[in-house]
């Protein structure tokens, strides 16, 4: 990329950045926010972290912009009287001299590190081949920090729990979204019966390539979870209800498997989370693949929202 290429891209950043920032209205501070989150993919993939690049498409600008949409549509009926809330003068001028403190602050560590700047990277290096780990993205995640990225599995699915607790009490154990409505002839449920074989086959190689190359299970399991939505709303299939067991379990199921598998290196290996150097690779290949289902219904359930009618089956 050119420089000058490089440059705009930087200037649209930092002028959606602001957008989303000063935007009053919610849903034009949400329509900044999602092409920012594309244009950050496109940073990224300019560093040549591809791994986050994808992760930035499928959770920051695709994911939370969703999110972010459904909330902004949700408190359309509340925005209004909340206009009339503007702070006065001198909180506006206090948030701003915080705000360009906390920026200068931040500025001037990471202006002032040595250089080279202090890095774990050598050490990275150094011990990664006794993970048997091709791709140095997911030896990090899934040995060197692999209790981060434990916790990243538990609290998706804490925050699916958030959003159920917001269900009305008669509706608790239903269904999420409304009622599917079919119209066979529509582009949408065209590309529901094309695109869904196709997109996991794609989800499923992201995470099998994972290992050796830029992929693995969040990618993976955006992917899938997109192609579940996409039935849903094609009205080909209806979101199930939450009080199900099959959901309960696959749930749960990804980060049961990954603690098992910890629990198992503390006897075999001595830590929790430790790996034996000859099982390395296949126990994470083990963990990513529990955690594959498990993470595409974490995101298509957040994306439905807590149950909202009862369950017609019963």
């Amino acid at each position: 990329m050119t420089v000058a290429l490089t440059l705009a891209l930087v200037g649209l950043l930092m002028a959606l950045a602001i957008w989303t920032v000063v935007a009053r209205d919610t849903f034009a501070a949400v329509t900044g926010f999602v092409p920012y989150g594309l244009l950050l993919t496109l940073a990224w993939l300019q560093l040549r972290a591809v791994d986050v690049a994808m992760t930035e498409a499928a959770i920051g600008a695709g994911l939370t912009g969703v999110l972010l949409i459904a909330a902004a549509a949700r408190l359309r009926s509340t925005e209004t009287p909340a206009w009339a809330e503007r702070p006065g003068l001198a909180t506006r001028v206090l948030a701003a001299i915080v705000s360009a403190a906390v920026a200068a602050g931040i500025g001037a560590c990471v202006l002032l590190l040595p250089d080279p700047a202090p890095s774990l990277a050598p050490a990275v290096v150094e011990n990664i081949a006794a993970t048997g780990v091709g791709n140095p993205i997911t030896a990090v995640l899934m040995s060197f920090r692999a209790m981060d990225t434990l916790l990243e599995a538990i609290v998706l699915l804490l925050g699916l729990v958030g959003v159920w607790s917001l269900a009305p009490d008669r509706f608790w154990g239903g269904r999420p979204g409304p009622a599917p409505t079919e119209d066979p002839n529509s582009i949408l449920g065209y590309l529901a019966r094309v695109l869904p074989p196709i997109g996991i086959v794609v989800g499923v190689y992201i995470l099998w390539v994972g290992a050796d190359h830029p992929g693995g299970k969040f990618q993976g399991a955006t992917v899938l979870a997109a192609m579940w939505l996409l039935v849903m709303m094609a009205g080909l299939s209806d979101a199930p209800a939450v009080d199900r067991r099959w959901v309960r379990i696959a749930l749960a199921g990804g980060p049961a498997a990954f603690i098992a598998v910890g629990l198992l290196g503390s006897v075999i290996a001595g830590a929790f989370l430790g790996y034996p150097e000859a099982l390395a690779k296949p126990l994470i290949v083990v963990i990513e693949a529990a955690l594959l289902p498990s993470l595409a219904v974490t995101l298509a359930l957040l994306l439905t929202g807590p149950p909202s009618r009862k369950d017609a089956s019963e």
